[in-house]
């Protein structure tokens, strides 16, 4: 006799649900999502307001909250997301992401624009951000340390042309520009088809993009001269002209950006952000000095770099207003020369920087930057800093200044979280979790 086949139910997991819910409940108490809205809805943000020009009783469509957007590209920063497309995506796919959105539709198109228009608006937030913590005495700026670090640029090394070559993809570009707008002129209807506009953009897109190139040529062939080479070797990016090919950590040569950052040394929060291109941190010091004066209203008592940036010049103008701890380089010809000792062409500045760098109090303080600087930079490396997918410096800049916001966020959190009302409101955070 034969047994009957048992019947059990078995998963069905391709089947569809449908779940009454609101978007409140989907994340926990302590979610980082609620962390980042926190922060953002605390925020004076009158400067992204200035963009939208739709208001009350007139026409046009809404426009989406600046506190979307900006919560949006701060979450998915922190989140290691820096693709426009891929945050649109996850507002579909991932609960932290709809809970930011609220059940607003967001496109690419508008999370794109956002990051790159609103640079001056982020710098202040950050300046805000700054003083806050300043005025509860997280900040001190007892100490500053500054390091850069080469990212790779949204550019490829076969994109690099000389000036003759350049000039003839000039050439080009503007005759097929012109092209195109005399077929608008003899055929007015063409230019009502989607396939022809997007063909004069691009076409004018590139001629711009060429323009730039040879605008910055002349800079490249300089760095040529002082480098005892050829000024005819200089190349410049037809796709990003102001990335700069740059000897990256690996040992390899890349198109990049040197991005600098300033950090407070007691609380390891990012004061300053800077985009050099040039693979050099020469030069790079004062620049950076005067932002964080500027933006703190105070210069910091020491400032920590590391010996690319200890050019006597930068020396003698930041000591005016702050003390300089930085590496003594080692003399290059006789072993047996004192290198603090003073030469005879010291400036009085950088004569008591050689002396002060000899002294066990100088070597104890300048350990401070490697456990700052080299600390804030592996974080945003972890956080996905390791290629910009915007071009142009502009564009990197508003990406820095997000990460730099990101950053303090959670140090924010960490060391006062008062700031961002933990345990009120819609942001109540026990812990910060996801």
């Amino acid at each position: 006799m034969s047994r009957s086949r048992a019947r059990v139910l078995l998963p069905n997991r391709q089947q569809l649900e449908l779940r009454a819910s609101d978007l409140e409940s989907l994340l926990p108490e302590g979610h980082r999502a609620r962390l980042v809205w926190g922060y953002v809805e605390r925020q004076d943000l009158q400067g992204f307001y200035t963009h939208i020009r739709v208001v009350d009783g007139g026409v046009g469509r809404a426009a989406i909250a600046p506190e979307i957007l900006l919560a949006l590209w701060l979450y998915a920063t922190l989140d290691g997301v820096g693709s426009a497309r891929e945050i649109a995506r996850l507002t579909d796919a991932h609960d932290a992401y709809r809970w930011l959105c609220g059940g607003v539709q967001v496109n690419y198109h508008t999370l794109s624009d956002f990051r790159k228009d609103h640079g001056e608006a982020l710098d202040d937030l950050l300046s805000a951000n700054v003083a806050a913590l300043m005025a509860v005495g997280v900040v001190t700026l007892k100490g500053v340390a500054q390091d850069g670090m080469r990212v790779r640029a949204s550019a490829g090394a076969g994109s690099f042309r000389r000036k003759e070559k350049l000039e003839g993809y000039l050439e080009a570009a503007r005759a097929e520009v012109a092209r195109l707008k005399a077929e608008v002129e003899t055929d007015p209807a063409q230019a009502q088809r989607a396939r022809e506009a997007a063909r004069r953009r691009a076409a004018a897109e590139r001629e711009a993009r060429l323009e730039q190139a040879l605008a910055r040529l002349p800079e490249i062939e300089a760095i040529k001269r002082r480098n005892g080479k050829k000024a005819e070797e200089a190349r410049v990016s037809m796709t990003d002209a102001e990335a700069t090919v740059m000897k990256m950590g690996d040992g390899g040569f890349r198109p990049a950006y040197n991005p600098q950052l300033a950090s407070d040394v007691d609380s390891l929060v990012i004061v300053g952000v800077d985009v050099a291109t040039v693979g050099s941190d020469q030069g790079q010091m004062v620049p950076m000095l005067e932002q964080v004066s500027a933006r703190c209203g105070q210069a910091p008592h020491e400032w920590l770099v590391d010996g690319g940036y200890v050019a006597h010049e930068q020396i003698e103008q930041a000591s005016v207003t702050t003390t300089v701890y930085g590496p003594v380089p080692a003399p290059k010809k006789d072993e047996g020369v004192d290198p603090h000792a003073r030469k005879p062409k010291d400036s009085e500045a950088v004569a008591a920087w050689r002396a002060r760098m000899g002294t066990e109090d100088a070597k104890a303080i300048y350990k401070q930057r490697a456990a700052t600087a080299e600390c804030v930079n592996a974080q945003s490396r972890n956080r996905g800093l390791t290629q910009f997918l915007v071009r142009g410096s502009t564009k990197v800049t508003c990406v820095m200044l997000f990460f730099a916001l990101a950053h303090n966020l959670m140090r924010t959190a960490a060391l006062a979280p008062a700031l961002l009302g933990i345990g009120t409101g819609p942001s109540a955070l026990p812990g910060v979790t996801g």
